[in-house]
């Protein structure tokens, strides 16, 4: 079966916070990137009033099998009590940057039985 991708967006109220998200996540390899979007303008119901916030976005691109990992750490590490966590298939896209993207998204412990089957 192939590969599948998926985009994974949340927002947060600070850039900084949202470079915090990015970073985690791609150290742990659950995204081979993330891009920051912002700042955006939000409108939305919360406890049943009309809000309005400037928030920024972060967009992380990973392999549909490293989502939930990716939604754990978001939800973990976010300040917000109900954050945005919302997963966008991939329908197509280069081959060369989805393959990267495989790559990237490999658990550490592949990379490690990697490094010592090189060795034996």
């Amino acid at each position: 079966m192939a590969q599948a991708y998926v985009q994974v967006t949340t927002t947060t109220d600070s850039r900084a916070e949202a470079a915090e998200l990015a970073k985690a996540a791609v150290a742990e390899r659950l995204a081979a990137c993330a891009q920051l979007v912002g700042p955006i303008a939000s409108t939305y119901w919360w406890e049943g009033e009309i809000e309005s916030a400037e928030e920024w976005m972060v967009v992380f691109k990973t392999t549909a099998d490293r989502f939930d990992e990716l939604a754990s750490l978001i939800s973990e590490e976010h300040s917000y009590d109900t954050p945005e966590i919302i997963a966008t298939p991939v329908v197509a896209g280069s081959m060369d940057y989805l393959a990267w993207m495989s790559e990237q998204t490999e658990p550490a412990e592949m990379d490690e039985a990697v490094d010592d089957a090189a060795v034996d």
